[in-house]
């Protein structure tokens, strides 16, 4: 089967550990870069990391990578590749992307040629002078960083942090790649009493019932690429199967607490669509009052933050009375994230580590205590 080299775009600060993930995959010549990684294989691979990934944001083939100093770079670059070797006659291929330090900085004139590019290389090719485009989606992606661009096809569609189980949730949510990622970061396997003390709509207890069933976020999705002639379709059946065999099957202690009931009835109502409602306790609890729920265990949280100062001023005194409470759990290892950068001071103790994340485009910090 033909090889590709292809990148995972990711949450600027996941890179080592969705690295980490696509080698675990087994996966060829991964190699970390800022807000992404690359690696290389086959179709197989392809919907290998799709279905299995937790942390990367998408899946995508690199088609070419040429310097660009003018528009007519851009147009020749993009022209010279073999769209089809993918796109057939109706299919549909959109163009976005973005640049940043560059000489061709106007991102809409940008795509506007990329496109015209694409529609010349493939009429040419298949001899008409229209395209209807009426067929599959093949979503074109263009990167120019420093007079470099690099093109590529998204085989995944929607984000993989979409799994399929959150079709609603409250304010503020969190990404479920970061969720995974924080639940990765404590070293949480199944075997300790996990809590989420602040549970909202689910998404860390939830990502920790995936991890600790080793269960691949991406069964229960689709991606663009299943729907391509170019793609061999037994691939995806192997790989859901292949993941499926990886899973493991115990008994956990997973416990999402709240003090709103309204949150608490979206998060039960997630964890069925995940299926993995059997694996977690929801329960209506203060975070800053209620019982601990075990002598020790494994503490993953994203306490509520506001943009505005009134709802800062709130957090800030939540965090003081959290931090008060869980003064006498010594034997909790903690991990909680928060955008405040005072938070240490509020919480009332200097974490023994940090780790700076972003979630979407919100700087954060992962303070950790064990």
């Amino acid at each position: 089967m033909e090889r590709f080299t292809m990148a995972v775009p990711c949450l600027f600060g996941l890179e080592g550990l969705v690295g980490d993930e696509l080698r675990r995959m087994k996966l060829e010549a991964v190699r970390v870069e800022d807000r992404r990684v690359f690696f290389e294989g086959d179709f197989a691979d392809m919907a290998r990391a799709n279905i299995r990934l937790r942390m990367g944001e998408r899946v995508m083939l690199l088609l070419g990578r040429f310097p660009v100093h003018s528009f007519e770079d851009l147009y020749q670059g993009v022209k010279a590749i073999p769209l089809e070797r993918f796109v057939p006659k109706n299919g549909a291929f959109p163009v976005k992307g973005y640049s940043l330090n560059s000489q061709l900085h106007s991102v809409p004139d940008c795509q506007s040629i990329a496109k015209k590019a694409a529609v010349d290389r493939m009429a040419a090719h298949y001899g008409i002078s229209w395209l209807p485009e009426t067929g599959e989606t093949y979503q074109l992606r263009f990167s120019i960083m420093k007079d470099i661009c690099e093109v590529f096809l998204d085989t995944s569609g929607a984000s993989l942090h979409k799994r399929g189980y959150r079709a609603e949730g409250n304010e503020a949510p969190l990404h479920e790649t970061m969720a995974a990622a924080m639940v990765n970061i404590s070293r949480y396997r199944g075997r300790e009493v996990f809590w989420d003390p602040f549970c909202g709509s689910g998404t860390i207890v939830i990502e920790a019932a995936l991890a600790a069933r080793n269960r691949a976020p991406g069964l229960n999705r689709s991606f663009s690429a299943q729907n391509w002639a170019c793609v061999p379709k037994d691939i995806w059946a192997n790989a859901k199967q292949e993941a499926r065999d990886l899973e493991y099957h115990g008994d956990y202690r997973i416990v999402g607490t709240d003090i709103d009931s309204k949150s608490l009835a979206i998060a039960i109502s997630n964890a069925k669509k995940a299926g993995v409602d059997k694996d977690i306790q929801f329960y209506e609890a203060d975070a800053t009052g209620a019982s601990l729920p075990a002598a020790s265990g494994v503490l993953v949280c994203n306490p509520p933050y506001g943009e505005r100062m009134l709802e800062q001023r709130g957090a800030q005194q939540l965090m003081r009375g959290f931090g008060q409470h869980l003064r006498g759990a010594t034997d909790w290892k903690k991990y909680i994230i928060s955008s405040e950068p005072e938070f240490e001071h509020y919480f009332g103790k200097q974490a023994v580590k940090k780790r700076k994340l972003y979630n979407g485009r919100l700087q954060c910090n992962i303070y950790m205590y064990f």
